[in-house]
């Protein structure tokens, strides 16, 4: 943005000022992201699981392949409901529903008696996650002040990928407390027991964080808490907001809209409205470059072409190192650089790496147990993993998130982005349920799919996707 519009507020209300409150809406923001962090948590902590639940109840690949995305069930359920859900009773009840889920499923998931039992479990943490995938971002793009808006917004994303190193930290001192065995015990119960349960920490302190935050000033005035919603935008915006005028924009959008269904996104030529199929476009593209593959199955990945458990599990702990690094260059950039060009770069990096991977995939020699690949291919793997890992954290796993909050027109963003948000779970689930009958297949061949969808993504960034730098979210449509 210029100097010129920095000084001063605009005529729209000061949109583009700069918030004297930054701290304070850095720690709204923050918290509301702890949903991030609990789905990046829950969807990665199972990866230290896999192979004890496995032993434990004596199931194959394709059983264990339910379980491990039972939660993505709850997900698209939650996503799905969560954007009326939180149009009646808002943002901040939503947070807190979802809150109790977490807590339940992971004190459930510890103490399974089933197999059953633990995926029942696992749909009730997800039912949380996936209402948190779709209020997050939206709390976030609602509280944020527009010129800060796109890298508050990466905090979500950002919540994930930290999520998701520390669930791979705490396994990993789990573990070595229970001397290196997955069922090894610990205080009367197995060491994978503790590595689904201690999430009740983080889903406890975030049902506590959402007592303490403001809710969203668009729900407010919706509500016809005109007085409140004021109070918020002063806190979030700072005194150069002409908060009358801000009032005034989102009453008048609100005037012009009413609540959205699913019946809002009807109308398109496909049967939805073409910014609906956009937003669909990118949740599925983000999940079927398989980036969940490394985060639900890279210690048995790698353990399955030879490299040992501890080996396995370390690697693991270094990609979300790797996701966290990405994360904060997306977040230098998004405002920066743009939307689309961080998506393309992204795309471009995630295909050459995938291909590489699937390269050296396609060396593995042996079956079952006795399975190796040749040290400068596993060493080349590796590194592939990494990068692929890293150009996905530095695009697409900030991007989508934070165009998902944004490219929305008022009227439909609450219904759109539940439905785009449902889209991305269902495509995880596929991805999630389908890989270890690929990798029984044909490892390599499994990563040429994916390869195939990064190459595609390309295209489908260039001609579809808008670019909502510096847009206001009353500007969309």
């Amino acid at each position: 943005m210029s100097s010129s519009t920095e000084k001063a507020p605009a005529p729209d209300g000061g949109r583009a000022a700069r918030s004297d409150h930054l701290g304070h809406v850095i720690f709204i923001t923050a918290a509301a992201a702890m949903g991030g962090f609990l789905f990046g948590y829950d969807s990665s902590v199972i990866n230290g699981a896999v192979v004890a639940i496995r032993d434990r109840f004596d199931v194959g690949s394709e059983a264990l392949a339910q379980v491990i995305a039972a939660a993505l069930i709850g997900c698209a359920l939650g996503a799905a409901t969560a954007g009326r859900i939180a149009d009646r009773i808002g943002r901040i009840r939503c947070m807190q529903i979802a809150a109790v889920l977490f807590t339940a499923s992971a004190i459930g998931s510890a103490l399974p008696f089933a197999l059953w039992d633990l995926a029942a479990w696992r749909i009730v943490g997800g039912f949380g996650i996936g209402m948190a995938s779709v209020i997050g971002p939206a709390y976030i793009a609602e509280v944020s002040p527009p010129a800060y808006r796109g890298r508050l917004a990466s905090f979500q994303q950002a919540a994930i990928v930290i999520g998701i190193a520390i669930s791979q930290l705490v396994n990993w001192a789990i573990l070595n407390l229970a001397g290196g065995d997955q069922r090894g015990d610990l205080a009367g119960l197995e060491a994978w027991q503790w590595m689904l349960g201690v999430m009740v920490v983080p889903a406890v302190l975030y049902g506590l964080l959402s007592f303490v935050i403001p809710e969203s000033p668009r729900f407010l005035i919706s509500a016809g808490r005109t007085e409140q919603a004021r109070k918020v935008l002063a806190e979030v915006e700072g005194s150069h907001a002409d908060l009358d005028a801000r009032v005034a924009e989102i009453e008048h959008a609100m005037r012009s809209e009413h609540k959205s269904t699913f019946k809002d996104l009807l109308g398109g030529r496909f049967g939805l409205l073409p910014i609906v199929w956009v937003g669909i476009g990118l949740s599925v593209f983000q999940q079927l470059v398989g980036i969940n593959v490394i985060f639900y199955y890279s210690s048995s990945l790698w353990q399955s072409v030879g490299i040992d458990p501890t080996s396995s599990f370390l690697y693991s702990f270094t990609t979300s190192i790797i996701n966290i690094v990405g994360t904060v260059i997306a977040m230098i950039f998004v405002d920066r650089l743009g939307r689309k060009p961080l998506a393309l770069i992204g795309s471009v990096g995630m295909a050459l790496s995938l291909g590489t991977a699937a390269w050296a995939f396609s060396y593995t020699t042996g079956t079952g147990d006795d399975i190796t690949m040749p040290d400068l291919q596993a060493a080349v793997a590796l590194v592939a993993a990494h990068s692929f890992v890293l150009f996905f954290a530095l695009s697409w796993g900030v991007v989508v998130w934070v165009l998902l909050g944004e490219m929305f027109p008022n009227r439909i963003r609450a219904a759109a982005l539940g439905v785009a948000a449902a889209a991305q779970w269902v495509a995880n689930w596929l991805i999630t349920v389908t890989f270890p009958s690929l990798a029984d297949w044909n490892l390599s061949g499994a990563y040429v799919i994916y390869t195939v969808f990064a190459v595609l993504s390309i295209p489908f960034i260039l001609k579809w996707v808008p670019e909502t730098k510096g847009k206001a979210l009353e500007e969309m449509g």
